[in-house]
């Protein structure tokens, strides 16, 4: 990938700056996710289903800007839709600070899902396009910066949250922080330049998706509802299943720091195992992890002793799930014959559905029986990666 701006800048600055537009979309991310309990008390949504239909609109935002996504991305280039989805990222952050009613909170829900996703396919197009630049695997140093500007945001949100901080400064703050971002490290990003003979192959590529795509995208789909399950479900899973105070509640933080040492050890990972032997111990440590919390997180009767058996469960889940997507778009970039933005697009068409479900089916079974239950049934889809991942890839 070559380009008469990449002439202007050496690799290594127009990588760290790509890498700080995944820290900015990190950082807005869990700064939403860390406040979640928050924001549901503030609205009193007390029914667990209820609730699940809130956040349901995310995903339906994302899945509204799929075939947005890949046009804009083909069209105006990464370099373009990078800027633009992450400035809408964080005014769509602030905006949820700033609703007064649910319906307010719903739109302003919907929009976020809306610029998540167009985050997601714009800035990873912008990695691949990086990753070849190099000539080698870096797309993990990439999410491994996203989950360290997460777990930043995590930890930055859990003493907002012990300092009863509301939201809406919290949320203000951070947008501002993303603008800043923005505006130093946009001049390095870089126009997208497809391989020939991907280019050659575009109208098949059209017609027909590959099986290949076709196979990441379900695991993708799994995934997501793990990441979902977690993301918008751990801050309420310690609130109410184990009812632990504030200072307690360090379920998405331990989560998310587990999650960025998996991401920072992926490359290394790699090396060792090989990517599919990855996946498949991925898949077991997100079944293991799920069970460890759900079986064992409320044997003994002292809070202390749930909180350190759950951390321990959500530990697992993060390591486990840390490396799934960084190797799921690196086989992308590596293997698929497909234009990087329109396979990206295809392969979030097929996993965002992962995204849809999570919400319902967790809210649904959290209703009707127990969040427990919830966590069980998402834990068996990590032996549903691994039967997946069986097979050459």
């Amino acid at each position: 990938m070559t380009t008469a701006r990449q002439a202007n800048y050496p690799k290594t600055r127009i990588r760290f700056a790509v890498l700080s537009f995944y820290l900015a979309q990190g950082l807005c991310f869990s700064t939403w996710a860390s406040r979640i309990p928050d924001i549901k008390a503030l609205f009193s949504i007390d029914y667990a289903f209820s609730w699940g239909l809130l956040l349901f609109l995310i995903p339906v935002g994302k899945f509204v800007a799929i075939p947005l996504a890949g046009w804009l991305v083909s069209k105006s280039g990464s370099r373009i839709m990078v800027q633009v989805s992450i400035l809408g990222y964080a005014l769509s952050l602030f905006s949820i600070g700033l609703a007064q009613n649910v319906y307010a909170l719903g739109s302003c829900l919907f929009g976020f899902g809306v610029f998540w996703n167009l985050c997601d396919i714009s800035l990873n197009t912008q990695g691949i396009g990086i990753e070849r630049l190099y000539g080698r695997t870096i797309m993990a140093s990439f999410h491994g910066g996203w989950s360290l500007a997460a777990c930043l945001g995590a930890l930055i949100g859990f003493v907002m949250i012990v300092t009863d901080t509301p939201p809406f400064w919290h949320f203000t703050l951070v947008a501002l922080i993303i603008c800043l971002i923005i505006s130093i490290s946009r001049k390095y990003l870089q126009e997208d330049v497809e391989p020939e003979e991907t280019a050659a192959k575009e109208k098949v590529s059209f017609r027909k998706p590959e099986p290949l795509l076709l196979k990441l995208g379900v695991i993708g789909l799994f995934a997501l509802i793990v990441e979902s399950a977690m993301f918008d479900w751990s801050g309420i899973y310690f609130e109410s299943v184990l009812q632990a105070p504030k200072s307690l509640q360090i379920g998405f933080l331990v989560f998310m720091v587990m999650m960025t040492a998996g991401r920072f050890l992926t490359n290394y990972a790699y090396r060792r195992l090989g990517q599919q032997r990855v996946l498949q111990t991925a898949g077991a440590l997100i079944f293991a992890g799920f069970f460890v919390s759900a079986l064992f997180g409320n044997m003994f009767e002292a809070m202390t002793a749930k909180v350190i058996i759950n951390s321990l469960g959500f530990m697992l889940v993060g390591l486990g799930i840390s490396c799934m997507v960084p190797t799921i778009y690196s086989l992308v970039g590596a293997k698929s014959k497909t234009p990087v933005g329109i396979a990206l697009t295809i392969l979030s068409s097929i996993s965002f559905i992962g995204s849809l479900i999570a919400p319902l089916l967790i809210g649904a079974i959290s209703q009707t029986f127990d969040m427990t239950y919830a966590y069980m049934v998402v834990g068996l889809l990590g032996l549903c990666i691994l039967l997946l991942t069986s097979k050459r890839i």
